[in-house]
Parts: C-alpha cells; sequence; structure tokens
C-alpha cells in the first residue's frame, strides 16, 4: 500500500482494533483512525487503501472499514471524492498542532476569563431540568418494547409528527412528517446534505461573507468546495451569488450570523428566483429563530419554496447544545438519499433521548421554555446595551433584536482592533471582534465585538463591560 506523502504509513497500527471483540471492532477501527490522524502517524495528504484492500489486509469486513470511513469523513479527519479515494485531510495539521500545544491553545481572547462575552451559547442553568426529568420518566414507563430496536433512520414517528406541529405553528414551516430527518444537530444536517449533494454531482457550496466558519468547514468534510459570497444591508447580495456559479447557497436568513440583520422581504424573493432560475437549492440554518424581542418572528424561508429550501434547526440554542437534537427538512427530491445517508452514518438517533423531546414538545413543556428564555435574554440584551451606552459612549448596535448576540461598534478612539483585544484579554473578559467570521475588513479602524449576553446573568454583563472599559 502506498501513501501520497514522502513516506508510506505503516498500518499495522490498526492491527489491534481489528483483532477486537466482533461487537466492539467498528468503534475501535474508527477510534485507531482517529488516533493515528490526531497523532500524526497519519500525515495530512496520505491517501488511505481502497475499502475492499484494507478490510483484506485487516481481516475485516469491508462493511467495517466503509463505515469508519464515512464517520471519519463526516468528523473531517478524512476527506473524499468520486473516484478519487479516501484521504488525510487538511484539518488533520490543525489537529496535530492542537494536540502538540495542549492547553496552551485556547480559542482566541479566552483565556482564564473572569466574563466571557463569546457568542452562540444559551443559559444552561435555565435547562428545565425538573420538566426534562419528567418527560423521560413518563417515556421509560409507556414506551413500547419493540420501540428500543433499531429506529427509524428519520426518526421516532412520534417525534417527527411533534416537530411538524412545532415548525408549521412557530416558524411558518411546510412540514411533512415523513420529510423530517432528526439529527444530531445542524452540524449532522449539513453533513448528511453535503455527503447527498456531493453524490449527485453538486461539488460547490456557497457560504454566506461573514458567516458562521462551521459551516464551510462541515461542507468541506462531506468533499465540498465552498465559495465565499458577500452580503448586503437586505442580506446575500444576489449579483455576487447570480456570477459564482454555484447552484447551492447555506443562509440564515431570519437571522444572519454574524451581522445580526434579518434578509428584507425583497432579498427573500429574489434568492427564491435565483434558487428556480438555475434548479438551485438553498439550505437554511434556522438557527436561532424563535428569539425574536420586538415583534412575531418572521416566518422560516422554506414555508415559501419547499422545493427549492432544505431547512435546518436544533434545540442548541433552545435547550443546549449537549443533548445533539435536531432536525433536516429537505425537498421530496432529496429526501431518500438524506435518509439512506443517514442509515450508513449511525443507524438513527437514540430512541429515549428522540421520545423524551416528543413528549416535552407535546406536552408544553418546550412552548413554556421558549416563553421564559425570551422575556429573559430580552431583559440581558438590553442590560447589555445600556452598560455599552454607559461604559462605551458612541457605541452602535446594529442587527435586529433578535437571538443571543449583538454587533456592537465602539467610537474610533477604541481603536485598533488588535490593540482593544490585547487589553480585553489583560482584563480577562473574552470578546470575538467581527474579524473573525468574515474575509472583509471595515478600513475605518473601528472595533466591531459580536457580544453574546444570553449564557450572563445581567450582574455579570455589566461587570464584564466594566472590566472592558476601565482596560481601554
Amino acid at each position: 500500500m502506498e501513501s501520497s506523502g514522502t513516506n508510506s504509513p505503516s498500518w499495522e497500527l490498526l492491527l489491534p482494533a481489528a483483532a477486537a471483540p466482533a461487537r466492539s471492532r467498528g468503534r475501535q477501527l474508527q477510534e485507531a483512525l482517529r488516533e493515528a490522524v490526531r497523532s500524526g502517524r497519519l500525515a495530512a495528504g496520505t491517501r488511505l487503501p481502497a475499502s475492499r484492500e484494507l478490510a483484506a489486509d485487516l481481516g475485516v469486513s469491508r462493511g467495517l472499514v466503509t463505515e469508519a470511513y464515512e464517520q471519519l469523513t463526516a468528523e473531517g479527519y478524512l476527506r473524499s471524492g468520486r473516484g478519487a479515494g479516501t484521504w488525510v485531510g487538511d484539518s488533520a495539521r490543525a489537529a496535530v498542532r492542537g494536540a502538540a500545544r495542549g492547553t496552551r491553545d485556547l480559542a482566541p481572547h479566552q483565556v482564564d476569563a473572569l466574563v466571557s462575552f463569546r457568542p452562540g451559547t444559551p443559559d444552561l442553568s435555565l435547562f428545565p431540568r425538573t420538566a426534562w426529568a419528567a418527560a423521560h420518566t413518563a417515556v421509560l414507563n409507556t414506551l413500547e418494547h419493540h420501540a428500543l430496536g433499531y429506529p427509524d433512520p428519520r426518526g421516532l414517528p412520534q417525534l417527527r409528527i411533534a416537530l411538524a406541529a412545532l415548525l408549521t405553528r412557530r416558524r411558518g414551516v411546510v412540514a411533512d412528517p415523513e420529510r423530517i430527518v432528526v439529527c444530531s444537530g445542524v452540524a449532522q444536517a449539513m453533513t448528511l446534505l453535503g455527503f447527498v449533494l456531493n453524490a449527485a454531482g453538486r461539488h460547490t457550496v456557497g457560504v454566506e461573507d461573514p458567516g458562521s466558519p462551521e459551516h464551510a468547514t462541515l461542507f468541506s468534510a462531506a468533499g465540498l468546495r465552498t465559495t465565499l459570497l458577500p452580503l448586503d444591508d437586505e442580506g446575500l447580495a444576489i449579483g455576487p451569488l447570480a456570477a459564482s456559479g454555484v447552484r447551492t447557497v447555506q443562509t440564515t436568513p431570519a437571522h444572519h450570523f454574524p451581522s445580526g440583520i434579518g434578509y428584507s422581504a425583497a432579498r427573500r424573493a429574489e434568492l427564491l428566483e435565483w434558487a428556480r432560475s438555475v434548479d438551485g437549492l438553498i439550505v437554511e440554518d434556522d438557527y436561532d429563530g424563535d428569539f425574536r424581542y420586538d415583534r412575531a418572528p418572521v416566518g422560516a424561508l422554506q414555508g415559501l419554496d419547499p422545493e427549492r429550501v432544505a431547512y435546518t434547526g436544533s434545540v442548541s440554542k433552545s435547550l443546549a447544545p449537549g443533548l445533539r437534537l435536531g432536525w433536516l427538512l429537505a425537498p421530496g427530491w432529496l429526501t431518500d438519499e438524506i435518509v439512506a445517508r443517514k442509515r450508513t452514518l449511525d443507524l438513527g438517533h437514540p430512541v429515549i433521548d428522540q421520545a423524551t423531546l416528543a413528549a416535552f414538545i407535546t406536552g408544553g413543556g418546550y412552548d413554556r421554555r421558549l416563553r421564559r428564555c425570551q422575556r429573559l435574554y430580552r431583559e440581558r440584551r438590553d442590560t447589555l446595551l445600556a452598560a455599552l451606552a454607559e461604559h462605551f459612549p458612541g457605541t452602535e448596535v446594529s442587527g435586529i433584536a433578535a437571538g443571543l448576540h449583538v454587533i456592537a461598534r465602539l467610537p474610533e478612539r477604541y481603536g485598533p482592533e488588535s490593540g482593544f483585544l490585547r487589553r480585553a484579554e489583560r482584563s480577562k473578559v473574552a470578546v470575538r471582534p467581527l474579524s473573525d467570521y468574515g474575509s472583509a475588513r471595515p478600513q475605518d479602524g473601528c472595533v466591531r465585538l459580536v457580544l453574546g449576553y444570553a449564557h450572563l446573568a445581567p450582574s455579570e454583563i455589566v461587570r464584564g463591560v466594566r472590566l472592558l472599559a476601565q482596560a481601554n
């Protein structure tokens, strides 16, 4: 067996996993490959043997090797392409560097923070433990024995029915339970879409710029190329989109991350018209669509054309990211392929977790949770705006009153950005600049921060802003 690198790896490192008991052999093979990439024994750019060849050498079934390759591709350790084989991905270099640095390689501006304004996390202390435990107990007392077998890869019927009703009512989605696929969060939904689109010959996807870096990472892990597409004040700019030649584009139209704008009605219509004109697909990440504080939330884009929009969402912002519960509602022409790919990845989502969420939704617990969080997060947003006005007078906060973060443009006197971030780190306040999320760099010299607030008590918000001001 040969490698594309300068040295050919020894596949003997996988033999202990191949000799493991049958029931754990697949898991141990995946872990052995994962560790080989992390440790650098399989370097970035190394070509792996064909699944049939490696299976024969290790004395295991080809299905085990194929499953391991697919799982590690989904996780970003490997990359693959039609007719091009399977390779160790470029992200392996970052994994090796991270292992070498250890705890020194913490996220930017997040070392020993007294207060962290990093965005994207709800208040996990508000998780409804009592109500969730009651739903969990009810499920264990009532779930029939046969339901504990291998589940429908789409998800439990009762959860898909509950989600269809919830999404129709709260987000204006056209939701057929037969087309909902329960996933391990939006991350798996994006990965599933990436695999299916790549297999269908759609090898490039457009992503918002600025936008969440995770989208490009997830699509790349599925073998897709990504094209950065700019936004204007109304949403994704249609001119650059049309000129790019892509036929698939990822969007956050209800509340763009990170800029905080909501796509205008005109731009939503133009985006759908573009998709129809090129036989295209819009991937809608409705990551925090339930949280709007000044009016009722704008309905999901998917409701306007269900055959042109693949809709994704999760409970990561509304309940907790650790639950790993999300959903994908795709056009009919993609559903069968997505379900088949979901089956090969994990044989379906954990049954008891699904049944608990279904009971929590149908029993009214989910709506009560959202009402409570909307009230508290609105108060925290107001607290943050008041603290900024007091300690950083002249600060402009942009974006709609929604979600779990704001964009704060500080007056020019607080720049340059690099100096501000150094002072913030010394004051032990963790912040993220808007420049972390996009390729464009404003030339006005002003510091722009993406400030998450939902996970912080009002007193912590005030303290954090005060510490930043004292350091500057």
